[in-house]
């Protein structure tokens, strides 16, 4: 199981008393954290009260794979020139707990040995300056650590942490490379892998289909009976349906054997295969694994690490196309889609099997799956490179009903409202560079977005309720500005 690791601050001014009282109230705290929190392990480390005990517990957490963040609390005051050089040496998020042992004061009883071992408003400022003025990223989180709100916020920044945890791990596997011509699903993979961890490699369609080529009778049956329990056969084209049965049946092997956590492809290199992977990549991300189209590895990754993030939570995360849009005045709308490739995680009805003439890749009528999209809040993602950096955008909108049947479109949609109106968002994203393909979910929030970006180091622009074109417009060229300096 994963950990997170406790740490405490003091010092020794106060004497072994204060701090064996120190120790206890700490494993208190991190004990209810932990029975609140479910999915890793929360658990008090040290106390520290000096230099060397400060780089001791920082070194412990950096150099344990299991542990995916640290939480500080400053109990007393703890002079923070002692936590320079631990600091330095941590590797993991770091969240500033700014809470206290009580809830409430002893109006009757209070005195200066009480002031003296609570001391929380005074300590974190103390530590909060020096990890400002050392530039660590961190999450700072205030209030009583009973409080729901508090619990909760720390459950979110848990599931950043695991997400960035997942990142530095991930490999991507890229069937074929990216659409010919295309620029803004490319990227700088070496510089991917030095920021995030993604180790992205290239993989021929041949290594594939020599698997697909491979599934036995007794595999296919089992996995069209799975179809047939999950989904209406909607078709009498049983060998479209099998073929792509193969698809995923071989992809499952493929990952598992390289340890991806993360694919592409792309309709140009398809060779040896009779389809394109419609079905079978819908059935791939609803296991949670992420997928980019046309060869689009940032998209793919960030659809992986989503997944992780939203686990446990309810909602829907997924890749996502902006397609085209309804312009009625005043009711207008994004149709999402892909010329396939829709996780089931986003059906509201039961989703039917279909197959029909894909129109583009010259290859056979694909199966797949064919739903109406959920209702409900929710973001829309991309990550772009701007040549000297990475950058994120990350837009508040909210999933709706579609207005009206679509009996001729046979593939899976959601549709969306953009914020804070759709020409000012549209225009937003443009301006910011975003690109046609996102990660879409429900379960994530711009605020765990915003996290992730400020753990990681990105660059990040928001569009949400608040946004105005002038306002994103300088943002856009302070950021370009910022990065020219660096």
């Amino acid at each position: 199981m994963k950990k997170v690791y406790f740490i405490t601050g003091s010092q020794d001014l106060y004497g072994e008393e204060v701090l064996l009282q120190v120790a206890e109230d700490s494993k208190v705290i991190a004990k209810y954290l932990d029975e609140k929190i479910d999915g890793v392990k929360i658990e008090y480390v040290s106390t520290v009260r000096d230099e060397a005990s400060c780089v001791d517990a920082c070194k412990v957490a950096s150099n344990d794979p299991d542990c995916i963040a640290v939480i500080t609390w400053m109990h007393t005051f703890s002079p923070a020139k002692m936590w320079i050089k631990g600091l330095q040496l941590l590797t993991k998020p770091l969240l500033h707990l700014h809470t206290q042992a009580n809830e409430k004061l002893p109006y009757d009883e209070i005195d200066m040995d009480f002031m003296n071992l609570n001391q929380t408003a005074h300590g974190g400022r103390e530590y909060g300056f020096m990890v400002t003025r050392l530039n660590v990223k961190r999450e700072v989180i205030v209030g009583y650590y009973q409080h729901e709100d508090v619990i909760e916020a720390v459950k979110k920044f848990i599931d950043v942490a695991r997400a960035v945890d997942f990142s530095k791990n991930l490999n991507v596997c890229m069937f074929g490379s990216n659409m010919r011509e295309v620029s803004v699903t490319d990227g700088d993979r070496v510089e991917s892998q030095i920021k995030y961890g993604w180790n992205v490699n290239y993989y021929g369609i041949g290594d594939l289909v020599a698997l697909v080529n491979e599934v036995t009778e007794d595999e296919l049956n089992a996995k069209m009976a799975e179809y047939s329990e999950l989904y209406v056969m909607n078709t009498d084209n049983l060998d479209a349906v099998k073929e792509q049965a193969k698809y995923e049946i071989a992809l499952d092997k493929f990952l598992t054997s390289g340890n991806f956590g993360a694919y592409t492809d792309t309709f140009q290199d398809l060779h040896g295969m009779r389809q394109l992977p419609g079905l079978a990549t819908q059935r791939m991300m609803a296991k949670g694994i992420g997928f980019g189209a046309e060869g689009d590895y940032k998209t793919a990754a960030l659809n992986a690490i989503f997944c992780e993030m939203a686990k446990g939570r309810e909602g829907s995360t997924g890749f996502m196309e902006d397609y085209t849009y309804d312009f009625t005045k005043g009711e207008e709308v994004v149709l999402g889609a892909h010329m396939l490739e829709v996780s089931p995680n986003f059906a509201s009805t039961q989703p039917k099997i279909e197959v029909h003439q894909l129109g583009i890749g010259g290859k056979e009528p694909p199966a797949r799956l064919v739903f109406d999209g959920v209702c409900g809040d929710g973001v829309a993602v991309c990550m772009v490179d701007m040549g000297n950096r990475f950058r994120l955008i990350c837009a508040a909108i909210e999933l709706v009903k579609q207005p009206k049947e679509m009996p001729k479109l046979p593939v899976a949609r959601i549709m969306w409202k953009l914020k804070p109106d759709h020409k000012t968002g549209a225009a937003a994203w443009i301006y910011a560079g975003g690109a046609h393909h996102t990660v879409v979910s429900t379960a994530i929030t711009v605020e765990d977005v915003r996290l992730f970006a400020k753990l990681t180091d990105t660059e990040l622009v928001v569009i949400d309720d608040k946004t105005d074109l002038v306002s994103l417009q300088r943002e856009l060229e302070i950021n370009d500005l910022l990065a020219k300096l660096k």
